[in-house]
């Protein structure tokens, strides 16, 4: 086994592809039952809506891998099967997810507002959601944008991506999205980015955890639940991976062991429920304080009547559903507690930028090269370590080496070869 010293990529110079990473983000809003909706005239100044800004119309026929029940036919989007709702949600209406491609946009923008064409039969209903991704390639979480309000992002961001979810009753007409038009501007009031080499500890909560079970369901993203899977439901969409990567990824800790999963699916109990934001962040349930889920604040002291935000009564105080694999994984026999880390909150831990090389790089779920790949490096960017690891040895282009980096923004590991420092163990970095 070669020593950490002895794993470097090599003194000749490194090939420096000539494209660069362009990243994504997204947007939300609501269309109310029994509706149409049509796009609505420019604001007047002064409006919540940007006056002024990029805008766009999403192309809605591109549907791909991401993307939940869905078809597109004369000229519209729709649920293609009316049968077919996540598992978890317990929920007997038909479902379907789009995530459409992102937008890169020529400045930094950190709002976005919605124009929404559709057709919302009575219970049916149609929500857009929204993102961005910085210069870095650092995703927000997903924002709702309502119908005369802009989504208001945390940060500025180049890239902006939607998402529609649309819902329609079993044996219901689905609601029919024909057009999605975009405005991004720049509000003036993000945030400051923390300091640019090492950020903030991601937020950590002890929460209550539940077993998913439902092999061969579905989940919100559309994948379908193997035995022995790894992955996690958190009760909002705020943090909703799209299916296969792990854009939004946990460290759970139980009895026995951590892991770091992705999450896939929403819920237990709540579909708006982010607890592990602050509280005037939170979508809902403001009053309660960052780390505290609704389900466990109704469970153990009658919060909102003991029921959760469809009325149903609250059976256990769960904050997360644990795929099979990841909870016996972890240590848990029973439904139990264990200490959640929300790798994508707070900068994503304790995490030290470095610049990569190369096009079309994957990131591995885990250490090797043949586990799942849940995201790729299209070309030189920034990404944020937040740990390595020694795992295979891989040689690429004349270069070995067995140190892997764990991405929290994307959730899985980066072989080091492609960290375009000198060094093979990166320097300052801890062990995973």
């Amino acid at each position: 086994m070669l020593t950490p010293s002895s794993r470097h990529r090599g003194s000749g110079p490194r090939r420096r592809p000539r494209v660069t990473c362009v990243l994504s983000g997204t947007v939300c809003l609501l269309a109310l039952a029994g509706t149409t909706l049509a796009a609505a005239p420019a604001p007047a100044a002064g409006a919540d809506t940007p006056p002024s800004g990029a805008t766009w119309r999403a192309d809605l026929s591109r549907t791909g891998a991401d993307d939940v029940n869905v078809r597109y036919d004369s000229g519209a989007l729709r649920v293609r099967d009316g049968s077919v709702s996540p598992a978890s949600l317990g929920r007997d209406r038909g479902y379907a997810l789009a995530v459409l491609d992102p937008h890169h946009v020529d400045r930094p923008v950190n709002r976005v507002a919605v124009e929404l064409d559709a057709t919302v039969p009575d219970a049916a209903s149609v929500e857009v959601d929204v993102r961005g991704r910085t210069a870095d390639g650092i995703w927000t979480e997903w924002r709702r944008a309502v119908a005369g309000t802009p989504a208001e992002l945390p940060r500025d961001v180049v890239d902006v991506q939607a998402r529609l979810t649309l819902w329609n009753a079993k044996g219901k007409p689905t609601a029919v999205v024909r057009a999605v038009t975009l405005t991004a501007d720049d509000a003036g009031a993000a945030p400051a980015e923390p300091a640019p080499t090492t950020r903030a500890s991601a937020f950590s909560a002890r929460v209550y955890a539940t077993r998913e079970g439902l092999v061969g369901h579905t989940t919100a993203n559309g994948h379908v639940i193997q035995t022995n899977d790894h992955f996690v439901a958190l009760p909002s969409r705020r943090a909703l991976s799209p299916a296969g990567s792990g854009q939004y990824s946990v460290q759970v800790c139980g009895p026995a062991r951590c892991e770091t999963a992705p999450v896939w699916d929403v819920g237990p109990w709540n579909t708006h429920d982010d607890h592990w934001n602050p509280s005037a962040q939170r979508e809902q349930w403001k009053d309660l304080p960052q780390g505290l889920p609704e389900a466990q604040a109704a469970h153990e002291d009658g919060y909102n009547g003991g029921r959760d935000e469809f009325g149903r009564q609250v059976a256990n105080p769960a904050g997360i559903d644990l795929a099979d694999g990841t909870f016996y994984n972890v240590g848990l026999s029973d439904n139990g507690w264990v200490t959640v880390t929300y790798l994508w909150t707070e900068g994503g831990g304790d995490t030290t930028s470095f610049p990569t090389w190369g096009t079309d790089v994957s990131v591995r779920q885990q250490a090797t090269t043949t586990s799942t790949r849940v995201a790729s490096l299209p070309g030189p960017t920034t990404v944020r370590v937040r740990c390595q690891v020694h795992g295979q040895l891989v040689t690429y282009d004349g270069y070995s080496n067995d140190a892997w980096s764990y991405l929290a923004d994307y959730g899985g590991y980066v072989s080091n070869i492609f960290i375009d420092v000198a060094d093979a163990w990166l320097p300052g970095v801890p062990t995973c």
